[in-house]
């Protein structure tokens, strides 16, 4: 495992870029109170007409919300956990454009909820997408065996 100092020097694209001396200044350099936004396309329909989705990232409270809620003890004590609750979850409140929760847009599509609105708006295949992306923005699609094994080194 790696101790706290760093390097103090990178190289981005032949540029020195200084990098942070110790773990800690890096932290605080780089707080997650201003979570990242970012553009995605999340099928063909979408990038053909030029279309995509602004979203944000999952915070670390909202997280364990999401997870708490799509939980549940199922048979025989075993754990049960809600995909189609989660996707709904995240992509309702981590999808800025559109906004699913626009009451406007709501009733303009004919529709009386956002999960109402989400499902006459976009497949299920769409759906399961844009949470997948949005949870990789969140920083869960890291390949945290790969960054175990470089940590070790």
């Amino acid at each position: 495992m790696a101790d706290e100092k760093g390097s103090g020097v990178s190289t981005e694209k032949g540029n020195v870029v200084k990098m942070p001396a110790t773990l800690s200044e890096f932290l605080r350099a780089n707080p997650v109170d201003n979570l990242k936004e970012e553009g995605v396309f999340v099928s063909k329909r979408f990038k053909d007409a030029g279309l995509g989705f602004t979203i944000k990232a999952i915070d670390g409270n909202q997280f364990s919300g999401y997870r708490n809620r799509c939980n549940s003890i199922g048979r025989h004590g075993k754990m049960d956990f809600d995909t189609k609750l989660y996707n709904e979850l995240v992509v309702l409140n981590h999808t800025l454009v559109p906004n699913f929760k626009s009451k406007e847009d709501i009733e303009a599509a004919g529709c009386r909820t956002p999960e109402e609105y989400l499902y006459r708006s976009l497949l299920s295949g769409e759906i399961e997408e844009l949470a997948k992306r949005i949870t990789a923005l969140s920083g869960f699609d890291d390949d945290t065996d790969a960054l175990r094994e470089e940590a070790k080194n």
